[in-house]
């Protein structure tokens, strides 16, 4: 049975959403202050965090930071919830380090089937210890990325959307792909959140940069050769 963590201040929004993970089957602990939710989290690491962003310590921006900085809640699903609409917003979140973002208010539906779909893909990410393509190198273990010779510091996001694609090498993947299976969910219209990361991502991976090709019309593939867009 898995464990999740509410970390949300408003009692109504609490309650809906311990209600339907109960009701699911899932074991829920519920924090309005960051500060409890830290304690906390050091002695039982969850399965899943569900993180409101406006809390009255901390904001959920900070707290997904330190858990992607801790080695021992580096890898913990987080789903950001909040009412803050702007795609900005959503894309800071992102870039962070969550996984995935509700917008309020939400159906119970779509956040059981939010968190259902990321708990399968967090059991199944069993990460390879080193991958290589062209002169793009990613060890898994130590979380560096090597492009030619030099070190290139990503985000968490960067990180795994260029995995994804080295585990994918010389597949053409699509957009809906790319959000889908690095974001854990489909944002109908949000093309953009992909695009923006791919252009930072090549300008991070310099020369080699150039081994994501655009497939004009499709989506992006990540291949040995550098002959740039298609």
């Amino acid at each position: 049975m898995s464990l999740i963590y509410i970390v949300e201040d408003d009692p109504s929004i609490q309650e809906i959403e311990k209600m339907a993970l109960k009701n699911s089957n899932y074991m829920v602990k519920v924090f309005d202050r960051a500060s409890d939710f830290y304690e906390k989290i050091n002695e039982t690491v969850p399965d899943l965090v569900l993180l409101d962003i406006m809390l009255p310590d901390e904001d959920g921006y900070k707290i997904v930071r330190k858990l992607r900085n801790n080695s021992k809640t580096r890898r913990v699903p987080v789903i950001m919830i909040t009412a803050m609409a702007r795609e900005m917003d959503m894309l800071k979140g992102l870039d962070d380090g969550a996984d995935d973002y509700i917008k309020k208010p939400f159906s119970v539906l779509e956040l059981l089937s939010r968190v259902r779909a990321l708990l399968r893909r967090s059991k199944e990410d069993v990460p390879e210890q080193q991958l290589l393509v062209g002169e793009i190198m990613m060890d898994n273990e130590r979380h560096i990325v090597i492009s030619g010779d030099r070190n290139v510091v990503l985000t968490l996001k960067e990180y795994e959307l260029l995995r994804y694609m080295m585990l994918n090498e010389g597949i053409v993947l699509s957009r809906e792909s790319l959000m889908r299976n690095v974001w854990g969910s489909d944002f109908e219209g949000e093309s953009r959140t992909v695009d923006m990361h791919i252009k930072t991502l090549r300008q991070k991976l310099g020369h080699y940069g150039k081994q994501i090709r655009t497939i004009r019309g499709v989506g992006y593939t990540l291949s040995s050769g550098c002959s740039g867009e298609k």
